[in-house]
């Protein structure tokens, strides 16, 4: 079901393929949704306080982003308008002044080397057999809005995927999500994918699909595409299996359960009222006996 958006809110389920990110983030649904990174906010090592106090006060721009949604604009062709700023760093005032002007203006900036680095980029993705040819122009549309009530809790939920193809050959769905990494060799995206709970995006978003009826009958699959930010700028595609899958749904399952509780007392607690009996972590004791060999 594809919905127009009118007033900035949101009040039947649908996907929203013209919404403006600001809007998205803003969250147009009365009463809220939870998205993918919300959920996450809610467990450990985040809690419903942090997740309600991020959700009504605006968060500081961070600068690491920058390189990350200069990328996502390049390859997806979706995003911040890219500003250069011709100095080689920010220690001059005016170059931090332009900085500011130009997020202050809703725009990317970056520094020249920085510009002919996401270029780079983006031509290693365009020259990759695999990932050049899921994001080509045609192939496909970015950042559409997907909203959509839990049959289980009860909550609206929001998804926003990078990048949705056209369906394949044999009619299967396939939702891709680019991200820019330190590495992306398989032990690095090992740990990334578990320390950031990128299997329960990907569950989240299979369920925003499924729950539209965007798939269809066929199972639809979720692909990551990691690209390493330094040279040769390596591409690296993932689809996780479906144990982590079934992990990510658990964790998502149990965000679900927390968001809805706290909506609907109005309550959004810390870590705890009391004190925690708190041990070291496991491998502490095995660690401090290697020391003593």
């Amino acid at each position: 079901m594809t919905t127009t958006i009118e007033a900035q809110v949101v009040t039947e389920p649908g996907l929203y393929p013209d919404m403006p990110i600001d809007v998205y983030h803003g969250d147009p649904v009365p009463g809220g949704s939870l998205s993918s990174s919300g959920a996450r906010k809610l467990l450990d090592p985040g809690c419903p306080a942090v997740f309600k106090w991020e959700r009504d006060n605006r968060q500081p721009h961070k600068r690491e982003f920058d390189l990350g949604h200069a990328a996502h604009m390049l390859v997806l062709g979706d995003g911040p308008e890219l500003e250069i700023i011709d100095f080689p760093g920010y220690k001059k005032v005016a170059a931090r002044e332009l900085r500011d002007l130009a997020y202050a203006e809703s725009k990317t900036p970056l520094l020249r080397k920085e510009y002919e680095q996401v270029t780079a980029m983006a031509d290693a993705i365009r020259q990759h057999p695999t990932a050049g040819k899921l994001f080509a122009p045609d192939a496909g549309v970015a950042e559409q809005s997907l909203f959509w009530q839990d049959p289980k809790h009860g909550v609206w939920r929001r998804a926003r995927p990078d990048w949705m193809p056209h369906r394949q050959e044999n009619g299967r769905l396939v939702v891709v999500d680019y991200k820019t990494a330190r590495a992306v060799d398989p032990t690095a995206l090992q740990r990334a994918v578990y320390e950031h709970g990128y299997h329960a995006q990907a569950a989240w978003y299979l369920d925003a699909v499924k729950a539209l009826g965007l798939a269809g009958d066929i199972e639809p699959a979720f692909i990551f595409v990691f690209q390493a930010k330094t040279a040769p700028y390596l591409v690296h595609l993932v689809e996780l299996d479906f144990p982590a899958l079934t992990l990510g749904a658990a964790r998502n399952d149990r965000a679900l359960r927390i968001y809805a509780e706290c909506q609907r007392t109005d309550t959004w607690p810390g870590f705890n009222d009391a004190i925690t009996y708190l041990p070291l972590p496991p491998y502490a004791e095995k660690r401090d006996e290697q020391e003593y060999l």
